[in-house]
């Protein structure tokens, strides 16, 4: 018997294909040269406790749509909450009128029409959680139970929060492509306060998934939020120094943001880049490969089709520590003179090569040192790799952790920090579409007392 659930699913899909076609329709009939657009649907429901009391119970319902038309190279874009006939036709008019009032951009248009996707692979995204909302908060609660009962240092918590959510996406443009694909994502986190005489610290732990199954169960993230958060009671500062930092795997998929948005194309054809002109040029040691992957299954990026229709593929940013590609989108690949590499929407998920060291085995590379566990603030510069920003963590002498540490503040230059990586440990511990264990860098300043 056909799951009801799916079957709406199915009948939403193709209703929301229709709107996309009849936009597309309506562009052509005004004259507009080409035209694209993007519609999404979602549900979800949250829930959130505290101290065993449920604070709030959210169910969502969005739904939305855009549309950008192309008069030559004049482009007119408008979006409508308003799923009818006359709001999509009105939609339509709208842009049509802006794009009569805009300059000539030579790089507007679409992506070429050989690049759309024609088959879409099947990439198990869509697993829909059929929990109540009793069910919900009864998770929530254990989770937030289990990081409270975990040590009696724990004294306060911030709470637990569960949230699931289905999606449908469905873009299309003139060139006859109309894709879509239902999916969902489904979290639990818990955050809570532990206090040692004069010291109190907070520290949380979270879990995510595209099915239900695949996430953590909720006893374990409230007992790793515990257990983080005491690790931390007691903290002391540091003097200024220049020593080894070791940064736990989260963060080391921090760094890597940073230099995925460094060589963005939106970034690099505005100048604004540290990685300017690298193409082709080693920035990291020879040990480091970047992979994207798009079409992992049950991925928490995946993706069959990018922002412009354009099919994703496999492919290195990074091979042998040499930068083998940027990240582009039609737009901004047009205005560097290239093409596309199907990155509109970003990159999908990252793995950066990992070594057979585990987190011990890091720490005693890292000899003596910094083992950064947390980061606060913004002090990145993304034209001069200038990296600053307050950090809390662990000191670590003979391989081997000391006592905790806060209020410094670590400093150095991204291009700089990627050259000296002297290590990317196998220790991925963490939730989310980048894989990478922690990383090593051979010197960074350390500012505190």
């Amino acid at each position: 018997m056909e799951n009801p659930a799916l079957a709406d699913r199915g009948e939403q899909l193709a209703r929301l294909q229709q709107n996309i076609e009849d936009l597309l329709a309506e562009a052509r009939r005004r004259g507009a040269s080409a035209a694209e657009a993007a519609v999404s649907n979602s549900t979800g429901l949250e829930v959130a406790v505290r101290l065993g009391e449920v604070e709030t119970v959210e169910h969502t319902r969005d739904h939305g749509l855009w549309v950008s038309v192309y008069f030559g190279n004049r482009k007119g874009s408008a979006s409508t909450s308003d799923l009818s006939p006359d709001a999509l036709r009105d939609a339509v008019g709208q842009a049509c009128s802006i794009a009569t009032h805009t300059q000539e951009d030579r790089c507007a248009g679409l992506a070429p029409a050989e690049l759309m996707a024609r088959e879409l692979p099947e990439l198990d995204l869509n697993h829909p959680w059929s929990i109540d909302v009793e069910q919900a908060v009864a998770l929530a609660k254990r989770c937030e139970d289990a990081a409270r009962g975990a040590d009696p240092r724990i004294v306060n918590s911030e709470g637990a929060s569960l949230g699931t959510h289905a999606g449908l996406q469905i873009y299309g443009n003139s060139h006859g492509f109309v894709g879509g694909y239902p999916s969902t994502r489904h979290s639990l986190s818990c955050a809570v306060v532990g206090k040692e005489g004069d010291s109190m610290q907070r520290d949380h732990w979270w879990t995510s998934a595209r099915a239900p199954e695949d996430m953590d169960a909720a006893d374990y993230v409230g007992r790793r939020a515990a257990e983080q958060t005491v690790a931390r009671l007691g903290a002391r500062r540091l003097g200024t120094r220049a020593v080894p930092v070791l940064f736990r795997a989260e963060l080391a998929a921090g760094l890597l943001r940073h230099l995925m948005g460094a060589i963005n194309g939106a970034s690099l054809y505005r100048k604004t880049s540290f990685l300017l002109d690298k193409l082709g040029e080693q920035i990291l040691p020879s040990f480091v490969r970047v992979h994207e992957n798009p079409h992992r299954p049950r991925g928490l990026a995946s993706a069959p089709f990018d922002g412009d229709g354009v099919a994703t593929r496999a492919k290195d940013f990074i091979a042998d520590g040499v930068l083998a590609s940027y990240l582009l989108d039609h737009y901004s690949a047009c205005r560097l003179g290239m093409q596309t590499t199907g990155n509109a929407g970003g990159a999908r998920n990252l793995s950066v090569s990992m070594g057979e060291r585990d987190r011990a085995a890091m720490l005693g590379e890292l000899g003596t040192g910094l083992f950064v566990t947390e980061l606060m603030g913004q002090g990145v510069n993304s034209v001069t790799g200038d990296y600053s920003r307050g950090a809390s963590g662990f000191w670590v002498e003979n391989g081997e952790i000391q006592f905790p540490v806060e209020e410094i503040t670590i400093a150095g230059n991204l291009l700089e920090m990627y050259r000296g990586l002297v290590a990317i440990g196998n220790d991925c511990d963490f939730p989310g579409s980048t894989t990478t264990g922690s990383w090593l860098l051979e010197r960074m300043t350390v500012a505190g007392e």
